[in-house]
């Protein structure tokens, strides 16, 4: 149950943090997206500060022989750039692209109550949905 708490508070903590920043905003993520267009940077400065605090305190972190909330840390084991992680970059991008959310961004844009992140958050399970099916089914 401790950990189950902790979860829920650091995705709430993760959430506020999204809509403080604006990245739930459908039209700020397209406005930061629309390079020719009207571009509004600065989402790139919530991405850059994401990036800054990971960069310094990931070694910081990982030195520790165990996370402080369970019993290991998890890691993905592949470092290969290979045709599914092109291929779905791609997807992910496309989405975003059309749709003006990513998944987390829309799961904290669940709380807003518009028909728009629903919409996204439904077509997201769909498609993992599919591709579970599908990755099963041929491989």
């Amino acid at each position: 149950m401790r950990k189950q708490i902790i979860g829920l508070v650091a995705g709430l903590v993760f959430g506020l943090g999204l809509a403080i920043s604006q990245m739930i905003s459908q039209q700020k993520v397209l406005a930061f997206l629309d390079i020719f267009g009207h571009w509004d940077p600065s989402l790139a400065f919530v991405m850059g500060g994401a990036v800054a605090v990971t960069a310094l305190l990931f070694r910081f972190v990982l030195r520790r022989p165990q996370p402080l909330f369970d019993s290991k840390f998890y890691l993905p084991g592949n470092n290969n750039i290979d045709k599914p992680l092109v291929i779905g970059s791609a997807l992910f991008g496309v989405g975003w692209g059309l749709g003006g959310f990513c998944p987390g961004p829309a799961l904290a844009s669940l709380s807003i109550g518009r028909i728009e992140p629903f919409v996204f958050v439904t077509t997201l399970i769909v498609g993992s949905l599919i591709y579970k099916w599908l990755s099963a089914k041929h491989g």
